[in-house]
């Protein structure tokens, strides 16, 4: 059982960590603080001799933490008869799909829910018993950790080992909590030994994101615009240090400037870096008032943007180096400006195309002309041909857009309408009468004819 707990530490560590483990130098601390972490499983002589012999030095990280740390000799267990594998619970093979799970579990929740077998004593326990499995099983990564440690040693490195007890065991006096917590609630409770070793080693500040808000033609033709936006910002109060001006560090009490405390649970010796001065070995009485000690504050920024001609809506520009600060010194985040274009009450837009509207009136549709049509670089005259019909269009090649992705220009659209008088004068009507009159004559000779012949 033990041996299954080590397997499953060795296993999260190596997950947490990645290629860094390999690359960094805390390589060489983290496997000697790893022997003396299990000292007390291991006898110091058998520790220390290993260290000292020729096969010792030829192991990796991998057998200096199973060979050294955790001799399968000293790891002997019996399962518990109780113990029910997570897919026997579920009645399932291991090679189960995701979707059978799914139809097992659903299955079995309806048919053992407590509701429905109330005379069933241990009905609410096959039903808890039957949502671990499947909360489990569920979870590609929980799955695949399950399958390779077993159930038993799973179980128990979930609860912490039982009370003051295993490995994970929350009891004794050295405040060695659960460091899988975090893996198994989704994060805010892994042990400090899991968080300093593996925690995110990358820097910089971080990244924001804002909208602007540009019309049309500032979007077509480019233009320079002031951005504001709040994010963190140094502290000005203490110039980003984080202490009030003048404040020296003194060695901090809690490691005795070492950056590295000791704590002791049962057989187990636990160094981790230090949470007071956060490994620095410095401490200080006071913090800046300002920013309490974060050496960031929250704060407006304000840049200048350029915006190329031909930008579109919904495009994200990305600024680097000009988001938030960064309470290390390091680099501040980048900043990302997405573009938000208003609507044109006379042009639409399709990529790198336009497209306009052009009112006729009936005599120019029937009897063709000239008229003003709006571009982008002015009006222009454009002719219209006699017998024009409604929702027909003419292309003005090159009048259109040139994007950022393409050297040409687009072209412009124009669509005619035909505007339909309501009210006529009584000539115009008169008129109108006759137009009638005579498009009827037409039509009858013409019908007369295809008759008579």
């Amino acid at each position: 059982m033990r041996s299954g707990s080590a397997r499953l530490v060795y296993w999260l560590a190596r997950r947490s960590l990645g290629s860094k483990l390999v690359q960094e130098s805390p390589i060489t601390s983290f496997e000697d603080s790893s022997r003396r972490f299990v000292s007390g499983i291991c006898s110091s002589s058998s520790v220390f001799g290993e260290r000292n012999s020729d096969s010792a030095r030829r192991r990796n990280l991998d057998g200096a933490f199973h060979g050294n740390c955790c001799p399968s000799r000293f790891f002997h267990g019996t399962r518990s008869m109780h113990a029910r594998d997570y897919y026997d619970v579920l009645g399932i093979s291991k090679n189960a799909s995701a979707s059978e799970i799914k139809k097992a579990y659903y299955g079995l929740a309806k048919k053992l829910h407590p509701d429905t077998n109330k005379d069933d004593a241990e009905a609410e326990k096959k039903f808890q018993e039957v949502q671990r499995a499947y909360e489990v099983l569920k979870d590609e990564e929980k799955r695949s950790l399950y399958d390779q440690v077993g159930h038993d040693a799973f179980e128990q490195a979930a609860s912490g080992g039982g009370p003051g007890g295993g490995p994970f065991g929350g009891g004794g006096g050295g405040g060695f909590g659960n460091p899988f917590e975090d893996f198994f609630t989704g994060g805010g409770g892994m042990n400090d030994f899991f968080k300093n070793i593996f925690r995110d080693r990358g820097f910089g500040g971080q990244d924001v994101k804002v909208s602007l808000e540009i019309s049309f033609m500032e979007a077509v033709r480019g233009c320079t615009k002031e951005v504001n936006f709040q994010t963190d910002v140094p502290c000005g109060a203490c110039d980003g240090t984080g202490v009030p001006p003048g404040s020296k560090p003194e060695t901090c009490r809690s490691c005795r400037g070492s950056g590295m405390i000791f704590m002791q649970n049962g057989p187990f010796r636990l160094q981790t870096t230090c949470t007071q001065c956060g490994g620095s070995g410095k401490a200080v009485k006071h913090l800046c008032i300002s920013c309490k000690g974060k050496r960031v504050v929250r704060g407006m920024k304000s840049i200048k943007l350029d915006i190329v001609p031909g930008v579109d809506d919904n495009e994200t520009i990305k600024i680097y180096r000009n988001g938030a600060a960064d309470p290390d010194g390091n680099q501040p985040g980048d900043l990302y400006v997405t573009i938000k274009v208003r609507e044109d009450p006379v042009f639409r837009r399709e990529k790198a195309d336009i497209h306009v509207d052009a009112v006729l009136n009936v005599s120019q549709a029937v009897l063709g002309g000239t008229i003003q049509v709006p571009t982008l670089t002015g009006d222009v005259v454009l002719k219209v041909r006699p017998g024009t019909q409604p929702g027909q269009k003419v292309v003005l090649k090159g009048k259109g857009i040139k994007t950022r992705s393409s050297a040409f220009y687009g072209d412009q659209y124009v669509h005619f309408n035909v505007h339909i008088p309501v009210n006529l004068t009584q000539r115009q009507r008169m008129l109108i009468e006759e137009f009638a009159k005579e498009e009827q004559g037409e039509y009858d000779k013409g019908a007369a004819a295809a008759g008579g012949s």
